[in-house]
């Protein structure tokens, strides 16, 4: 028994690591049993490299390897070029259900062909709190049946070609100011529609659903990954959800600095989770903690040994119904159509010649990362000047080249809002152009919204700028 235990109890773990190559300790890990990997950009060199890596991983046992491609701002396999495809907030601003479809079967298909089979996506969180740090473009809009449609859209355009799809952040991460990386935050809003694109998920049969780091007082003053009030009686018995409920990544500072890693671990499985994201930041000393407090808990009776067998069944399920992913070509123009579609112009933005581009840079979120590219990379800009909170912009930068003027959640950073018009009282035939959510808008001014920072989203804007395409 005590090796079923063990194993059972390794089941139930997906860690990050270091690297382009497996480390011998996760090869271990496999042998004994490991549910599963998730690959963050650090992992990811290029498709090839990936098929390797994926490849060598599985020749340990079979295991699902999972990943965070939403497209837009939140790429792994696109992380060094920016995705190709332009993010949830550009499908919702177009509505059509049918290319939402479409764009998720095209990215099952590039996860697929490097041997992912389970992708943390779609969000479906619906943003309804502008001031949002972490989720913003990531959600498909502020409206919960227009988020519900395009939810459930994706869920079947993923699991149409074998790929697991994962709804996130459960039962909502949308109606905060707070990131969980950084803090555990408070969630409040209309529950009834934070909980609408899951329903959606789930009646579109979501094979996972990933808990949030958040505290909703409505429903428990315990943080929804540590509630058996949310994650079971909410999610299981009022939703009707019966497949994988995956943690978000334990060493967020929501538990990491609250319960601890271990501790959360414990707490999570005993609530209801039935898979448990470690992180990125993971080696084995974590992974060997975190199984030895999971059997701990078992033999000590604060875990029930029924639960953890429970948990470690749906892991294996879910491992089972995506052992072979369908083959199929990748599409990426769609994301090109979506992201021009979606582009939002006022004025005529067109570029007489080379630019000076002076980019107003604020803190990217964890879950996006710091883009590696930018609007200037496209532009062909004479100059690139990247300014960042506390460094006081040039007021006439310009000296006759045109000047585009790149903010990203303006209306968040007080600091870009002065900039820009400080900037524009010198320089009154600038373009901005909004990488995040279009809410704030400098009075008569040159504008473009790309509704993402992606590379679709950012060549679209390009084309625009340089008169590239007839129909913008």
């Amino acid at each position: 028994m005590s090796g079923e235990l063990e194993r059972a109890a390794a089941a139930c773990l997906f860690p990050g690591f270091e690297g382009t190559a497996a480390p011998d300790w996760v090869l271990r890990w496999v042998e004994r049993g490991l549910g599963g990997v998730v690959l963050f950009g650090g992992n990811i060199e290029s498709h090839a490299q990936v098929r390797g890596l994926t490849r060598r991983l599985r020749g340990e046992g079979e295991l699902l390897v999972a990943t965070d491609e939403e497209g837009g701002d939140v790429t792994r396999l696109e992380s060094r070029t920016g995705s190709s495809y332009p993010g949830n907030w550009a499908l919702g601003a177009v509505d059509d259900v049918d290319l939402t479809d479409q764009t998720a079967a095209s990215i099952a298909n590039e996860l697929a062909a490097v041997g992912i089979n389970f992708d943390f996506a779609p969000v479906a969180d619906v943003n309804s709190n502008p001031d949002n740090p972490v989720i913003g473009v990531r959600s498909f809009g502020s409206e919960p049946s227009l988020v519900a449609r395009h939810v459930a859209a994706f869920v079947k355009g993923l699991q149409g070609q074998g790929i697991a799809a994962c709804a996130k952040h459960f039962p909502g991460h949308g109606d905060t100011s707070q990131d969980s990386h950084l803090e555990l935050p408070v969630v409040g809003g209309d529950l009834d529609e934070a909980l609408e694109p899951f329903r959606a998920a789930t009646d579109a049969g979501v094979r996972s659903v990933m808990t949030a780091h958040v505290r909703v007082p409505a429903l428990d003053d315990e943080q929804a990954t540590l509630s058996p009030r949310i994650l079971q009686e909410l999610l299981r018995e009022e939703l009707g959800f019966a497949g994988v409920a995956i943690t978000d990544a334990l060493e967020m500072r929501a538990v990491s600095a609250t319960v601890g890693v271990e501790e959360g671990a414990v707490r999570a499985l005993a609530a209801g989770a039935d898979a448990l994201c470690l992180g990125a930041e993971v080696d084995n000393r974590l992974v060997e903690s975190t199984h030895g407090a999971i059997i701990e808990a078992v033999r000590s009776g604060r875990l029930a040994e029924e639960r953890l067998v429970e948990a470690a069944g749906r892991v294996a399920q879910l491992g089972a119904w995506a052992r072979t992913p369908r083959t199929g070509a990748a599409k990426p123009g769609l994301g090109a159509e979506t992201a021009r579609r979606a582009l939002e112009v006022i004025g005529d933005v067109r570029l007489s010649g080379a630019p000076l581009v002076l980019e107003l840079r604020p803190p990217a979120s964890i879950a996006a990362g710091e883009p590696e590219l930018a609007v200037g990379d496209l532009l062909g800009a004479s100059e690139t000047i990247v300014l960042v909170e506390g460094v006081p912009a040039p007021a006439s930068p310009s000296n006759g080249r045109p000047l585009v003027i790149v903010v990203r959640d303006a209306h968040r950073h007080q600091w870009e809002r002065d900039a820009v018009e400080r900037l524009l009282r010198h320089e009154s035939g600038a373009v901005v152009v909004e990488l995040g959510l279009p809410v704030w808008r400098p009075e008569d001014a040159l504008w473009i919204g790309t509704l993402g920072s992606g590379r679709a989203n950012l060549e679209a804007a390009a084309e625009a700028l340089q008169d590239r395409t007839g129909d913008l």
